[in-house]
């Protein structure tokens, strides 16, 4: 990127910008999925959690989400000065200083992962630290300007919350943690690749080799639905284990069943490809949104049964 990339003209910076610098919108997901985590870890344990302790274990999620937002917006303000849909972001725009979004996250980092162990245990601390340093340093630094795959290996990150959540509760991390955290890291592929269906000329900009760039919009359509039909059993993993209920084996089936006609119809479309019609991209603009709607439905399933005392497990019924 040439130094006039990387020297935007400055512009007063507002609290919405110090905001934006920590992806509030990702920061919303990760905290209700950590939430839905804390939750059933209580239902399913019996262990309760001071509700001042758990509020602070869960404003530690957050922070920890924003530290790597911005350490993330620090690391990639070139490329996002290039691309048309982040140059407005805080830093390409001008408005907050690169040295001064990255003390933020760091600073923000360490007042995350203190806040977790002041409110639960070293374990959920370790695993924020270290969910904070898979995003901001394995996926942002390396795997997203390093192989197609960085969305897949890179999706790691953000499956940590329920797990963190669970581990707050309990000190530790039962299988059941694990299933929720293999629901969000089968879901992030088809997820972030209906994105890129969208964003593929953007990425190829800038040299991120994102799948459709590398491999082309045919096989990241076919990706996606492979991917969306290995999460429907993934997702059903809660009935197993008498982690999910009737309510939620309902949400997981009509979802996942949705979710699946999505992907059908985008595989069949022309999304991405130079002869794409209107139609095709708006599948793939409604692929991604519903995506989002998916995943917040069903851990808000997972909430709905635990917290609400509505969780009659399949299990032994």
């Amino acid at each position: 990127m040439t130094d006039a990339l990387l020297v935007p003209q400055k512009r007063y910076a507002t609290a919405v910008d110090y905001l934006n610098l920590m992806k509030p919108r990702i920061m919303m997901l990760v905290v209700f999925t950590g939430f839905a985590g804390l939750v059933a870890a209580s239902s399913m344990t019996g262990v309760s959690m001071h509700p001042v302790m758990a509020a602070i274990a869960t404003l530690a999620v957050a922070l920890g989400s924003g530290a790597a937002g911005a350490i993330n917006m620090w690391y990639d303000s070139d490329i996002d000065a290039v691309m048309s849909r982040t140059s407005t972001r805080p830093i390409p725009s001008g408005a907050v200083p690169r040295d001064e979004a990255l003390a933020l996250g760091l600073i923000v980092s360490g007042v995350s992962v203190m806040l977790m162990w002041l409110a639960s245990n070293w374990l959920a601390a370790a695993l924020l630290a270290f969910s904070i340093f898979y995003y901001g340093v394995i996926y942002t630094m390396w795997l997203k300007r390093a192989t197609s795959q960085n969305i897949v290996i890179g999706g790691g990150a953000g499956a940590f919350p329920p797990v963190i959540g669970w581990a707050a509760v309990t000190g530790n991390m039962p299988l059941d943690a694990w299933i929720l955290f293999a629901i969000i890291f089968f879901w992030t592929p088809p997820h972030f690749w209906a994105l890129s269906l969208l964003a593929h000329k953007e990425y190829a900009k800038v040299s991120v080799p994102m799948l459709p760039v590398t491999h082309g919009a045919k096989v990241t359509r076919t990706q996606i639905l492979i991917y969306t039909l290995v999460l429907m059993p993934v997702s059903l993993l809660p009935l197993a284990t008498g982690l999910g209920g009737w309510i939620y084996g309902a949400a997981a089936l009509g979802l996942g069943a949705t979710f699946i006609a999505y992907a059908v119809g985008l595989s069949r479309s022309k999304a991405g490809g130079p002869d794409a019609e209107g139609a095709d991209m708006k599948l793939a603009k409604n692929t991604f949104v519903f995506s989002i709607f998916y995943l917040f439905a069903l851990f808000g399933a997972v909430l709905l049964e635990h917290a609400a005392g509505l969780h009659f497990p399949l299990v032994g019924a």
